[in-house]
C-alpha cells in the first residue's frame, strides 16, 4: 500500500502538525495495512480555516450551478476509472467482499452524477416568488449555500458514505472538512486526489483523518463549522448535537436502527428467506438499517426458520478479495469482541441459536465468525432491542397483523422497516402504519440515491440523498422590495 501519512487541507497533502500516525488493520489478515496521518485539533483548525476561506473568498459558491456540475461529473468519473483499484483497498480496509465493494463504488460516483444534475437545476431554482397580499411589495425567496460544512462518515460504507455527504454539499457551493472513520480511512484519502484531478478549487475539500476525540470532536465543537452532518451511533450523534448546541449550528445526524421485517404466511418461503439473508448478512450486517428482527406469521414460522438455517450454512466466508466469498471478516477486533459478546448475550437470554456464532474451521485469522440466526427471541431481551452492527438475526412468531405492527413500532429506533406478503392491500396499509423513515415492500435494503433516507426516532434528524440531501446544505433568505415611489406614511404623511 502507498503512504497516507498526509492530510488534505486547502488543495495540498500536508504533513500533521505533530506529525502523528496510527495503524489501519485488515480485518481478514489482521496485520498491518497502512499507516494513517493522525490530525489534532491544530490540523482541523487549519482544514476549517482553509474551507472558511475558499467559502467567503474563493470562486466555489459564486460559480453558476453547471460549473459545479461539471466538476462534480469529473469527480464521479475519476471513481469510475480507478473502481478496480479502489474497491480493492475498500476490501483491504474494510473487510467487504470484493462484488459489494465494486456496488458500493459505483453507488459513490453515481451519488455525485446525481447531485451534478442537481446542481445544474439550482441555476434555474434558486429563487422562487412568493406571492403577497400587498401589490406595493414584492419578494423571493432564495435558496443559498449554508456555508462550511463538517462532515463525520462511519467505517461501514467509507467512500459511499463519503459522497453522500460530500456531493450535495458541494454541488449547493459549500465548502467542507471530512473525517472519516480511523477504521477504515483509505479511500476517503483517495478521495483528495480525485478531487484536485478534476480541478476542485483548493479549500473546498480537505480531509482530516484521526481518533474521534482528537480529529471527531474538535470538528464537531468548531466556531467556524456552518453544518454538521454525522452518521454514526446513538451515543455519538448525542454528544455532536450537545456540541452544536453551544452555537446553535445546523446539524444533521443519520444514527442507528434495529429494524424490523414481517413476514406475513401467504409469502413465498424462498423469497422471504432470499430477502431476510441480504437484509442482515449483506456487509456482514454493518448496515445501520439492517432487518435484524424479524418478525414471521406463525403459519410459516418453523418451515422458515429450517430454510433460512439451510441457506445460511452455505454462505462462504472469507478474504473479500476471494472468488465466492459472500461474507468477510468484521471490520475490527473491538467490533468482533462486541458482536460475539452479544451473540452470548442472546443465549444467556433463552434465545435459540438456530445456526452460527462460531469462528469457521478453515479460518484461524481474521475477525471472522459464522453468520448467527436466532429464534425464539424474546420481546425485552437485550438482542432484540439493541443494535449488534454484525450478522445476527432474531426472528420470533406473531399471529395477528396488529400485533406484529405493534411488535416492529415498539423501538427506541426508527430508521427502516420492511413488510412482506401476496396481498398488497395488507403491504400498504402496514407499510403506512410503520413508524419509520424507509419502508420496503417485498424486499429489504435496496436503496437509490434518489430517495430520502433517514429515519424517526433515535435514528436521527434530517434526510439525506435525492433533493432532500442537497436541502440539508441550503438555507432560505427572504428578499422583499418596496415598489411604491409614493412614502410608506407610517410617520411622515
Amino acid at each position: 500500500m502507498k503512504s497516507y501519512d498526509k492530510l488534505f487541507i486547502n488543495g495540498r497533502w500536508v504533513a500533521p502538525v505533530q506529525n502523528g500516525t496510527f495503524e489501519t488493520i485488515d480485518p481478514s489478515t489482521e496485520k498491518v495495512l497502512a499507516k494513517v496521518a493522525a490530525a489534532t485539533s491544530e490540523d482541523v483548525d487549519a482544514a476549517v480555516r482553509a474551507a472558511r476561506e475558499a467559502f467567503d473568498n474563493g470562486p466555489w459558491p459564486r460559480m453558476s450551478g453547471a460549473e459545479r456540475g461539471a466538476i462534480l461529473r469529473r469527480i464521479g468519473k475519476g471513481i469510475r476509472d480507478r473502481l478496480q483499484e479502489l474497491a480493492e483497498i475498500e476490501v483491504r480496509d474494510n473487510g467487504k467482499p470484493l462484488p459489494e465493494a465494486l456496488w458500493d463504488l459505483g453507488d459513490a460516483a453515481g451519488c455525485f452524477e446525481f447531485y451534478a444534475g442537481l446542481a445544474e437545476t439550482l441555476d434555474s431554482a434558486a429563487e422562487k416568488p412568493v406571492a403577497l397580499p400587498d401589490d406595493r411589495f414584492s419578494s423571493v425567496a432564495r435558496k443559498e449555500p449554508v456555508g462550511v460544512a463538517g462532515a463525520i462518515i462511519p467505517w461501514n460504507f467509507p467512500m459511499l458514505m463519503a459522497a453522500w455527504k460530500v456531493a450535495p454539499a458541494l454541488a449547493t457551493g459549500c465548502t467542507m472538512v471530512l473525517k472519516p472513520s480511523e477504521l477504515t480511512p483509505l479511500t476517503a484519502l483517495e478521495l483528495g486526489d480525485i478531487a484536485t484531478a478534476a480541478d476542485l478549487p483548493p479549500g473546498v475539500l480537505n480531509i482530516v483523518t484521526g481518533l474521534g476525540k482528537d480529529a471527531g470532536a474538535p470538528l464537531s465543537e468548531h466556531p467556524g463549522i456552518d453544518k454538521l452532518a454525522f452518521t454514526g451511533s446513538v451515543p455519538t450523534g448525542s454528544r455532536i448535537m450537545q456540541a452544536a448546541a453551544r452555537d446553535i449550528k445546523n446539524i444533521s445526524l443519520e444514527l442507528g436502527g434495529k429494524s424490523p421485517f414481517i413476514v406475513f404466511d401467504d409469502s413465498d418461503i424462498d423469497a422471504a428467506v432470499e430477502w431476510i439473508m441480504f437484509g442482515i448478512f449483506w456487509n456482514q450486517g454493518e448496515v445501520c438499517s439492517a432487518t435484524s428482527r424479524v418478525l414471521v406469521q406463525r403459519g410459516i414460522y418453523e418451515r422458515l426458520l429450517q430454510r433460512l438455517e439451510q441457506e445460511t450454512r452455505k454462505i462462504t466466508i472469507g478474504n473479500g478479495l476471494e472468488d465466492g466469498v459472500l461474507l468477510g471478516p468484521i471490520v475490527s477486533q473491538g467490533q468482533y469482541e462486541k458482536v460475539l459478546e452479544a451473540v452470548q448475550r442472546g443465549r444467556g437470554e433463552g434465545a435459540r441459536l438456530v445456526t452460527g456464532g462460531g469462528r469457521p474451521a478453515h479460518l484461524d485469522k481474521g475477525y471472522f465468525m459464522e453468520p448467527v440466526v436466532f429464534a425464539d427471541v424474546a420481546a425485552e431481551s437485550w438482542v432484540w432491542n439493541e443494535e449488534i452492527f454484525g450478522p445476527v438475526v432474531c426472528i420470533r412468531p406473531f399471529d395477528e397483523e396488529a400485533e406484529a405492527v405493534r411488535s416492529a413500532n415498539d423501538s427506541r429506533f426508527g430508521l427502516a422497516a420492511a413488510v412482506m406478503s401476496r396481498d398488497d392491500a395488507r403491504c400498504e396499509r402496514v407499510a403506512r402504519a410503520l413508524r419509520a423513515g424507509i419502508v420496503w415492500i417485498n424486499c429489504s435494503q435496496p436503496t437509490f440515491t434518489e430517495a430520502p433516507w433517514g429515519g424517526y426516532k433515535q435514528s436521527g434528524i434530517g434526510r439525506e440523498l435525492g433533493e432532500w440531501g442537497l436541502n440539508n446544505y441550503l438555507e432560505t433568505k427572504q428578499i422583499t422590495r418596496f415598489n411604491s415611489d409614493k412614502p410608506w406614511g407610517w410617520y411622515i404623511r
